[in-house]
Formats: structure tokens, sequence, C-alpha cells
């Protein structure tokens, strides 16, 4: 599963889901909570549902269902996990026990619905409660069906009564520093893609290609997006140059060539095993070579 891009789409507009299907995006996410008002909650499942029959896609259909709580979970998974589904997005869990849960649903929802054990897959929202927060430790034991975190400040800002989650140059404040560095380090030992937030303003392309720049230096493979015209910049800036992709050839054939050796030179600088994961990891996200590296 591919996953520089996810495009959410409000699961009650057909009109919106038209147009984000032919985007780009390496998935879309049909939300079923935030961007759905309760009254038309049902009318969206139903939404969902009918759309999974649909043709064949090159994108991921993933689905955000209702956090636990607010009594519409359940009837969110029994509608949605049958064929056609690809992933869950969970919002709001509280840790890997959360996950777990629903996993379980999703084992007996897929052998009731025909669909192949084990194919859906599941992403969380991993920040977006105090709880959470205090209980990253808990993805080092993994769930088979998880394959990537990512993480919010709004709901966790509001949890905690924050009057605001931005410093007056738009960086975030250091809890929420905080909670990204801690998404970061959970899908590490997790061993899942980590994804980036949203970024707010779906007008600044500037701003966005920024932002994307230093997620990726810092570890982030994708980004969720909030509008069709930011899947593009999403995607070039997740996506290794040239440049990249050659460099990540030359450290993979150095080693190849010497494998008794844990260190190499090439054009005077020494690259270690560290180097060598970093660049399978950069040819794997191209279909190249393998990785080991999680």
């Amino acid at each position: 599963m591919k996953l520089r891009s996810l495009l959410f789409v409000p699961a009650d507009s057909e009109r919106k889901f038209a147009k984000a299907s032919s985007v780009g995006a390496d998935a879309l996410i049909l939300d079923l909570e935030d961007s759905v008002a309760p009254g038309r909650k049902a009318f969206a499942r139903d939404a969902v549902e009918a759309l999974l029959g649909g043709a064949t896609r090159d994108w991921s259909f993933l689905v955000r269902i209702n956090p636990f709580g607010t009594g519409l979970t359940l009837e969110d998974l029994a509608a949605v996990v049958r064929p056609g589904l690809d992933g869950i997005l969970i919002p709001k869990v509280n840790g890997i026990e959360d996950v777990d849960l629903v996993s379980h649903y999703v084992d007996v929802l897929e052998v009731a619905t025909g669909v192949s054990p084990g194919h859906v897959k599941l992403l969380v929202v991993a920040t977006e409660t105090p709880a959470a927060m205090i209980g990253f430790n808990g993805y080092a034991r993994k769930n088979e069906r998880l394959v990537a975190m990512t993480w919010g400040a709004e709901d966790l800002s509001a949890a905690l009564g924050a009057l605001t989650n931005k410093e007056a140059d738009g960086a975030w404040t250091f809890p929420y520093q905080v909670a990204r560095a801690q998404c970061l380090f959970a899908a590490g030992a997790a061993g899942v893609a980590a994804l980036d937030t949203l970024y707010a303003d779906f007008k600044d392309q500037d701003g966005l290609a920024e932002s994307c720049r230093l997620a990726r230096r810092d570890g982030f493979v994708g980004r969720v997006a909030i509008h069709p015209d930011q899947v593009a910049t999403i995607n070039t800036c997740f996506t290794p140059s040239e440049t990249d992709l050659a460099h990540a050839r030359r450290v993979v054939a150095a080693f190849a060539a010497a494998p008794d050796v844990g260190t190499v030179g090439i054009d005077g600088k020494m690259y270690d095993i560290p180097h060598l994961v970093a660049a399978r990891r950069t040819l794997a996200s191209v279909g190249e070579g393998h990785s080991n590296g999680q």
C-alpha cells in the first residue's frame, strides 16, 4: 500500500468523491467522522457501502470510522468491511489496545463478508487524546494489521483546553511538537509508516512544500491532505528525486561489492550499515530492491 498522499473526502458528498478519485492521491479516506454532520452519519455510511462496489481503482480505499465512545463504531465497521475496502483509519485511539479491538472486529467481519483474511489494514490517528500521549510504548508489541500512524493537534488541544496550538509564526507550540515526535518514534517502534498531519492552508503551496520537506527530513514518508490541490505537491515532496535514487543505488552497490565489511567509502565519505538501511528504504519506496529497515 503506497502512502505518500492520503486525501480526506466527506463520505456524504458524491461530488467531492468523484473529483478526489482523479487527482492522483495514493489513498482516499472516506470520512464518516468529523466532516459528516450527526444527522447524516447513516446516509454517509450507506454511501460508502455503495461506493465500495465500484470499478477497479489505482488508489487505496480507506474509511475513517467514528471513534469508540460515539456508539457508532460497530455500525461503521459492519457497513464498510466488505470487498473493495483496503483499510480503516481509527481516530482518537488511546493506544494499541484500541487497535487490537478493532482488529478483532475486522477478523470476524472479513469472514462474514467474504474478504480475504488480513486484507483490511489499519491506520491510526495516534495523538488525539491525552491518554494516547502516555501510551505509546504499547505500539512496540505490534499489530499485524497496523500499517501507518499519523498525528493530529486539534482534538488534543481541545481536550487539554489549550488556547492555541500554534506560535505567532505558525510553528507548533511545544506540546504539539512532542506529539509529532512521539508519533514518529511510535511508528518506528511498530515498524509502520509515519504520516505527517494535515497542512491547513490549502492555498499555500510553498508553505506546504516546505513543511513536507521538513517532514521527510525527519522520517515521515507521506502526508494527509484536506484538499485535492495539495495532492500533487505532497506526491512530489515524498517521492525520491533521481539524485536521491542514484545515490541510494551507489550505496547499495558498494555494500554488495564488499559483503564482509560494515563500512564503505564513496567519494571520500564513509558510509555504514544505517546508511545502507536508509538507501534500501529509499529504493523500496519506488519499488526497487527491498527494505529491511523496519
